[in-house]
């Protein structure tokens, strides 16, 4: 039996920080926000301020700027505690979390296939003049930023080696650069969009070499995954860095009914945002349902005690 629905009698007003504007994150908060809207009293107010989905969201919410942001991918949050990485001088040890939603996702290397380069060992020995399409190295765009590890712990040099690094702050961006020719090598994520099925065929992706694998999970906590046989054309399995989930952060002084309500409605109401996914098959959708609120609770940094209540109920449920 599902926990019973709660509400508050009370009005609130909340912020809430997602994506641009229109991806996935801004998805999510649309929904929250109406789904608060209807639960709470008759003057709540929610907005939902434009970011980046990187660690602008960490810093956003610890700052007190809002109350609820989302980041993805799920597990870089976890270094914001301490602030390591890209939160290094701006740790959030009150840093919490409401909830998980899967995004089966990972960052992945790739170079034109008429380079003849296969592995890193080989783009070593070669040394590329590579047109190199990525994210902004800027300290909160997190696909830049696990790009330049990547690329830095595998000794690659692009700009060193003569070539040059193109960076747009959107996936659809740096797609359009590969597809026109004027890229020959990305490192990015959002690997289920249906722009890789269109230049995959053409790229070798490189499998992450295993000790960078291991210092970047030693470092920051960054785990990795491996990509199936064919998820891009005639490509075989190979190991890279995962890139998954969507985690919705707040700050530990959210009153504890506000988190426990939201928290129910990110699992009790999950049909509303899985029916805008639905149309596309889950192992290429942006957002991997059907949602499980079990796993949903399962979160790389601690959940709020008011959200850790809901999940808790589900385990006894």
């Amino acid at each position: 039996m599902p926990p019973p629905a709660p509400s508050l009698g009370r009005s609130v007003s909340l912020h809430l920080q997602g994506d641009w504007g229109t991806a996935n994150l801004h998805r999510v908060c649309g929904w929250i926000a109406q789904e608060l809207t209807d639960r709470c009293g008759p003057h709540t107010r929610v907005g939902i301020w434009s970011g980046r989905g990187g660690a602008d969201a960490a810093r956003a919410v610890g700052r007190g700027q809002v109350h609820l942001a989302l980041t993805t991918p799920a597990a870089f949050a976890a270094a914001a505690l301490d602030g390591r990485g890209p939160f290094a001088g701006e740790a959030v040890p009150d840093l919490r979390a409401l909830g998980v939603l899967p995004q089966r996702d990972r960052l992945v290397v790739g170079v034109d296939r008429s380079l003849g380069i296969t592995s890193f060992a080989e783009l070593r020995a070669a040394r590329p003049a590579l047109r190199l399409a990525t994210g902004p190295h800027d300290g909160t765009n997190l696909i830049g930023w696990a790009a330049h590890e990547v690329l830095h712990r595998s000794q690659v040099d692009v700009t060193g080696w003569g070539g040059r690094l193109l960076t747009d702050e959107r996936p659809r961006q740096t797609f359009e650069r590969v597809i026109s020719g004027e890229a020959d090598a990305i490192v990015h994520e959002a690997y289920m969009l249906p722009p890789w099925q269109e230049f995959g065929a053409r790229m070798a992706f490189l499998p992450v070499e295993r000790h960078v694998l291991d210092g970047l999970e030693a470092d920051y906590g960054w785990p990795s995954a491996t990509v199936a046989e064919g998820h891009f054309p005639g490509c075989p399995r190979f190991e890279t860095l995962d890139f998954s989930d969507f985690l919705v952060l707040t700050r530990s002084d959210l009153p504890d009914d506000l988190a426990h309500l939201i928290a129910w409605i990110l699992g009790e109401t999950r049909a509303t945002i899985e029916a805008q996914y639905r149309h596309i098959p889950p192992e290429r959708s942006p957002l991997t349902y059907p949602l499980d609120p079990v796993a949903m609770g399962r979160t790389p940094v601690p959940l709020h005690p008011g959200a850790a209540r809901y999940y808790r109920s589900l385990e006894a449920s």
